[in-house]
């Protein structure tokens, strides 16, 4: 297999790391992500990742919390993800930084785009954590932001189904599922694949996006590599 892309940002969902039990980390699935990661490093692919941390905290989860102290509650939950995923690759052998957009030096380092581009010249991973930093902004807008600031050739967006749907396909056995659509579509048609500051962002900076399903066999060895699956997004 060869890579069709030189240089990705994987935008990884928290409850995708929590896998069956849907709460907290799933060793399985982590050692499963950190297989593929290794494999695609190997290839000479950089490689940036954008965690959620809906495996821990999501949302004000039905109370009245402040909104603003809520997302920052979901920041410090990212941290929890990505120190995990640090942790579990540099056992396999590759380097690996986490930078944060909230400032905790004890732990990781602070967001600088330039040294995030000194950290792929080097050969190391890179973990941008806290979102953009920013209450009110999803993990998506976060990871299309670092995408379009790292100049990223594609944004893999790993989910619990395997592409975009028309409708929710666990509640409509007859939903249809897209191989392609455009960023207009995502927009005009308000699908949830991605929120629609993401989704702008993106088709403004011309990153195509690829939503997949994390759980099927080597999802992103085969996304990296350019095989057909998921849904792509696009300006074309």
């Amino acid at each position: 297999m060869q890579p069709k892309y030189k240089r990705v940002l994987l935008k990884l969902s928290g409850e995708a790391l929590a896998g069956d039990q849907k709460f907290g980390l799933n060793e399985k699935v982590i050692s499963m992500v950190v297989d593929q990661l290794v494999k695609v490093h190997e290839m000479g692919v950089e490689i940036a990742l954008v965690i959620g941390g809906g495996n821990f905290w999501r949302g004000r989860q039905g109370t009245n919390m402040d909104r603003a102290t809520a997302d920052q509650m979901g920041m410090l939950a990212t941290v929890i993800n990505s120190l995990a995923m640090m942790d579990a690759i540099e056992q396999r052998g590759v380097p690996t930084r986490v930078q944060t957009a909230l400032n905790m030096i004890s732990v990781a380092e602070p967001y600088v785009l330039r040294k995030a581009l000194h950290h792929f010249e080097k050969g190391r991973i890179v973990i941008m954590a806290c979102g953009t930093g920013n209450p009110y902004c999803s993990t998506d807008t976060a990871a299309a932001q670092r995408a379009c600031e790292i100049r990223a050739d594609v944004l893999l967006m790993a989910k619990n189904v395997d592409g975009i749907y028309d409708s929710d396909p666990a509640l409509n056995p007859d939903a249809k599922k897209y191989e392609k659509l455009t960023f207009s579509d995502v927009v005009n048609k308000g699908l949830k694949a991605m929120d629609a500051t993401a989704a702008t962002m993106c088709m403004e900076n011309d990153i195509p996006v690829l939503a997949f399903a994390l759980g099927e066999k080597d999802s992103i060895l085969r996304a990296v590599c350019g095989e057909k699956l998921g849904t792509l997004i696009s300006n074309e």
